[in-house]
């Protein structure tokens, strides 16, 4: 497979996830084109030997620019990474319609879009990866963050139709499910929630509580010492790459395989009384 480009696309690279598998990736030799909104914040990429190219996964015009840009300087993209993403937190009535939309633009169908866009080439030479960095939260659902979970859900089942529909030509498709990881994600969830009501109307106390949870769970919470790193993530990703016959899922963490196991034990009713133990139920 000497001629099979393996050339490397990470979308979010401008901290946490994407950047730590960026570097890592390049330091282990491979071509790899790190992006983000702005090349501005991919400085340690490009200092580990990383091309940059700017890619907004919410702007149709940027994604086809930015692979059109890619193939042209660097040959096939052999390899995709979906890595960027974000939480938006609050009660699912209390979130205006707009942040709800723009949480699917950027963790559901700019994934998807790139997908369609890399496909052809890997198609063309029969081999490609696509890797899609979901969670945890895929398999599950916290309260007040419905949103944030919805999209991560979509992501699974979009992965799974995906892993079957490519195979055929030679592309292997996988999941990566983080659980907790010290990225940042506490301060992300505060900035979201943002013109979400926090002190008023029916979800006022419930949206400031979940705000505190999520800083708990990321801080002092006893979850911390189950989760990871972002490098915990990045050599998950490598090996879901460098693997010949790689496994369609990849669980990051303690906290994630704790976590989706008892989910998948519990009744529904159970996963609420267990929620309610550290989420108020609005009233």
């Amino acid at each position: 497979m000497a001629d099979v480009s393996k050339v490397v696309l990470i979308t979010g690279c401008s901290s946490g996830i994407g950047q730590a598998t960026a570097i890592r990736l390049a330091k282990a030799g491979a071509k790899v084109v790190a992006t983000a909104r702005r090349t501005t914040s991919l400085g340690p990429c490009e200092a580990a030997g990383c091309a940059v190219e700017p890619l907004d996964v919410d702007d149709e015009a940027s994604m086809v620019a930015a692979v059109d840009r890619i193939r042209e300087r660097h040959g096939v993209i052999g390899v995709l990474v979906n890595n960027a993403g974000y939480s938006q937190s609050g009660a699912v009535e209390s979130l205006p319609i707009d942040k709800i939309r723009r949480q699917f633009e950027t963790n559901v169908f700019g994934p998807l879009r790139l997908v369609q866009l890399v496909a052809p080439g890997m198609r063309a030479q029969r081999w490609g990866r696509v890797v899609n960095v979901g969670s945890m939260g895929g398999r599950f659902t916290f309260p007040g963050g419905g949103a944030y979970h919805a999209t991560k859900h979509a992501l699974e089942a979009l992965t799974d139709a995906l892993r079957f529909e490519l195979e055929g030509f030679g592309i292997d498709v996988v999941l990566i499910q983080p659980g907790l990881i010290r990225t940042g994600f506490a301060e992300a969830v505060g900035k979201q929630l943002e013109g979400v009501p926090a002190e008023e109307g029916p979800y006022g106390s419930f949206n400031l509580a979940v705000q505190e949870a999520t800083t708990r769970a990321y801080t002092t919470g006893p979850l911390v010492r189950l989760g990871g790193v972002p490098d915990d993530v990045a050599r998950a990703i490598e090996q879901a790459i460098t693997a010949t016959n790689p496994r369609t899922r990849y669980l990051v963490t303690p906290s994630a395989r704790l976590l989706i196991t008892m989910r998948s034990w519990m009744s529904d009713r159970a996963w609420d009384r267990f929620c309610a133990s550290s989420f108020p139920r609005p009233r």
